[in-house]
């Protein structure tokens, strides 16, 4: 094999480097999903459930301590079936703070039963909880340009609606800072930086 000179090896490399958000380089597990989820608009009803219920989990801990649970919290949450989740009981309440794949958090694990039940009550409404929860971007993503990382917020006014509207509707762990992050999360905004390959390919321009 001809190796090529270090000029044009190092040429190649420039050509076909990304440009990702800064947090997204701190991992293998955090560039994939990154790449592949963060700020993709989301409207299955299944995802936008699992989405809820990790945010909560991540409360007060870091988003890759929760990716690196994410199959752990699948196994144990039955896939994230909301109907499965809402009629846990006694045993499977205890078995779940036994379960060390997961965040062993009581109030985190009774919310996750709450926010299943109350998930279901709005899906009852709405027909989905896709027709709910995008109604606060009016249903199209809201497409930011930030430079740097320090410009992204972490609440905004649609977080806090968002927010005060579920703890009315009875849902736990959804202050507006994880309501933004989940808003980030399933594409209702996009906060990719505009250096970030992903900006222009989720919709971004300038």
């Amino acid at each position: 094999m001809v190796t090529p000179p270090p000029a044009e090896a190092a040429g190649q490399r420039i050509m076909t480097a990304r440009v990702r958000c800064a947090w997204a380089e701190r991992s293998p597990l955090e560039r994939d999903y990154h790449d592949c989820e963060w700020g993709a608009p989301e409207h299955d009803d299944g995802k936008l459930f699992e989405f809820l219920i990790l945010e909560g989990a991540q409360a007060g801990l870091s988003w890759s301590t929760i990716l690196r649970k994410r199959d752990a919290y699948r196994a144990a949450f039955d896939g994230f079936d909301p109907e499965r989740i809402a009629r846990y009981d006694a045993h499977k309440r205890a078995a779940l703070l036994a379960d060390p794949g997961i965040v062993r958090n009581r109030l985190k694990i009774e919310a996750a039963i709450d926010n299943a039940r109350a998930f279901l009550a709005i899906r009852d409404q709405f027909g989905s909880f896709d027709a709910y929860l995008w109604r606060f971007v009016d249903g199209r993503p809201r497409h930011n340009a930030w430079r740097h990382p320090h410009e992204v917020p972490v609440r905004t006014a649609e977080s806090d609606a968002l927010s005060k509207d579920l703890q009315r509707r009875g849902f736990r762990f959804v202050g507006s800072v994880i309501c933004y992050a989940l808003m980030q999360a399933v594409g209702m905004v996009n906060d990719h930086t505009v250096d970030c390959f992903r900006w222009a390919e989720l919709g971004g321009h300038r």
